[in-house]
């Protein structure tokens, strides 16, 4: 195979994300058959939508039967914060050519946490290594979903406390991005930032503004970070 290397490292780094989207996909798919909806929405909605979070929300807008223009507003608030994230990658899918609304399409949180912490090695062929990597994260999703849903269509669930696996998910790769940057201001400043949002605003903005407080935080205290 011509990029077998790019393959096998993308594989080995995302075995984090393995776990933790094939639990947490699994629960999706228990979730969305317990409101009785059909199996195949899981794969579907996994395919073209591909948004955790927003997957999760989306069983309860079609249960409350919301209109779009609802639908739209919170799903624009909801994954806003990957906006961010791309920011920060311009240089690096840059030469990615043709793969590039993929790689776009694909950044969750777990495979921008991997990019971020996981050095490049400058024998791999970049935009093919992001290609897999994004690619396999969404093949883990996929699985988790559709197997949850498939099985929930015949065996009856308590989904209670399931979602926590996205929780510790994050706490992983939190982790795996201490150590690599060795430097305890952005954690900080990402902790403070996301109290004082969960003190003083609503939980439906909380999100959005701790992650523009924590820009401004690191803006004012770049030099420290950049340590």
């Amino acid at each position: 195979m011509k990029y077998e290397k790019e393959l096998k490292k993308a594989f080995s780094i995302s075995i984090p994300v393995l776990m933790g989207y094939i639990v947490l996909g699994f629960a999706f798919g228990l979730l969305l058959t317990s409101f009785d909806y059909p199996w195949y929405l899981a794969p579907i909605m996994s395919i073209f939508i591909y948004a955790g979070a927003l997957q999760f929300v989306a069983i309860n807008f079609f249960n409350a039967k919301a209109g779009l223009i609802d639908i739209a507003i919170a799903s624009w608030f909801i994954n806003i914060r990957q906006s961010f994230y791309g920011l920060s990658l311009l240089k690096r899918f840059k030469n990615s050519g043709k793969l590039k609304p993929f790689l776009i399409f694909s950044l969750t949180d777990e495979t921008y946490a991997l990019l971020t912490t996981i050095k490049d090695d400058e024998s791999l062929n970049k935009k093919y290594y992001y290609l897999f990597l994004g690619l396999l994260n969404q093949l883990y999703w996929i699985i988790g979903c559709t197997s949850g849903a498939v099985i929930g269509s015949y065996i009856n669930f308590n989904t209670a406390g399931l979602e926590f696996s996205l929780t510790a998910l994050f706490v992983v790769l939190c982790i795996e991005q201490y150590k690599s940057l060795k430097n305890i201001y952005p954690f900080l400043i990402g902790a403070i930032s996301s109290i004082f949002a969960l003190i003083f605003i609503p939980s439906d903005k909380m999100l959005i503004v701790s992650i523009i407080i924590a820009l401004i935080m690191m803006f004012f205290f770049r030099k420290r970070i950049e340590k």
